[in-house]
């Protein structure tokens, strides 16, 4: 068991990827000498060689297009996009030919591709430097969506991505990139919790908060911060966002009642619509209020000095808990509004 940091985690994941497997290749602008952006591909090159560890031109389109040749031929590229706002280039590639082309194929074909994007706010960045896209990608069939949001999840989710036969956009959140935790790296694939399964991180028994990626370390303060006034939060990450473990959140939403869910991606048509859906359907019954969405809001990102406005905070998300509850909250409080 070491002790690394969200970032060197995802490092640790991808040196081991390149050990265990000769067929595994990184490609990306400025991944190699300079070891990316966020140096989270740092000595990589130097130990791997420029042949494994490939600087591209500033072309997503062309990377993409790359990884679908090297594919074919075998390989298992673990492609990088540099911002998340940069992704659309590629965004023809992904929807068109990495997603349908073993289903085209009718199975002869796989792509075993990783596409790692740096997501979400928090760092004083602009638009496409800070975007939440990954509900147009979960909307795609034949791609696998995950979004990471520890260290020990960042090793082991980004190895099953590499050594998954299907197609997975590896969503990590960059704000996150200096948080360190305990990673156990000895863990062999199949010991782990599977990819497309959520993980509850806090027990709670008043109100189920669903979340992933960024915000996981806000819901669990929330949950944290809502004890304190005795209620009690259980808090679930759901670590694949296509496919979604609704089974975990049905169970939870059956012993809670209600449901708050919170992403930093925009409101409408994001992964809360979804959930809040899909749960209404399946457990109407059992729920004791509406659900309740906590998100970014329906602008584009905004500049770096209001960017804490637009995302999901602390007091944004008790004030959700609040509303589920029935309990006093902005909504309730304002004149001529109604919750």
């Amino acid at each position: 068991m070491s002790t690394m940091t969200f970032g060197r985690a995802i490092n640790a994941g991808l040196r081991r990827a390149l050990e265990d497997d000769p067929k595994v290749v990184l490609m990306g602008e400025d991944i190699g000498k300079l070891g990316g952006v966020f140096r989270v591909t740092d000595g990589l090159q130097k130990d791997f060689g420029p042949h494994r560890v490939i600087d591209t031109p500033l072309a997503e389109a062309g990377i993409m297009g790359s990884a679908v040749g090297l594919a074919y031929r075998g390989y298992r590229p673990v492609v990088e996009i540099q911002f998340d706002g940069f992704i659309y280039p590629a965004f023809d590639q992904i929807v068109c030919q990495v997603a349908k082309l073993h289903y085209r194929t009718q199975g002869k074909v796989r792509m075993p591709i990783t596409i790692r994007v740096p997501f979400g706010g928090g760092i004083g960045s602009p638009e496409h430097h800070s975007e939440s896209p990954e509900a147009y990608f979960t909307h795609t069939s034949g791609l696998r969506v995950v979004s990471v949001s520890n260290p020990q999840d960042a090793y082991t989710m980004l190895r099953q991505a590499v050594a998954s036969d299907d197609p997975v956009l590896y969503f990590e959140p960059k704000r996150r990139y200096h948080v360190k935790g305990e990673v156990e790296e000895n863990i062999e694939l199949g010991e782990e919790l599977p990819l497309g399964s959520a993980s509850v991180r806090i027990a709670g028994s008043d109100v189920t908060l669903v979340t992933y990626g960024p915000l996981v370390k806000t819901a669990m303060d929330a949950a944290l911060a809502a004890a304190d006034d005795g209620i009690s939060v259980e808090v679930i990450d759901l670590r694949s966002l296509a496919p979604i473990d609704f089974s975990q959140i049905e169970a939870s939403v059956r012993k809670t009642g209600r449901l708050v869910i919170t992403h930093e991606a925009s409101r409408s048509g994001g992964l809360g619509a979804e959930i809040a859906s899909t749960i209404t359907e399946q457990c109407f019954n059992h729920l004791e209020s509406a659900p309740v969405r906590i998100t970014g809001f329906d602008i584009p990102y905004p500049p770096s000095k209001l960017e804490s406005h637009h995302l999901p905070d602390l007091d944004r998300i008790l004030d959700g808990v609040d509303r589920a509850l029935d309990r006093p909250n902005s909504l309730s409080g304002l004149v001529g509004r109604t919750k």
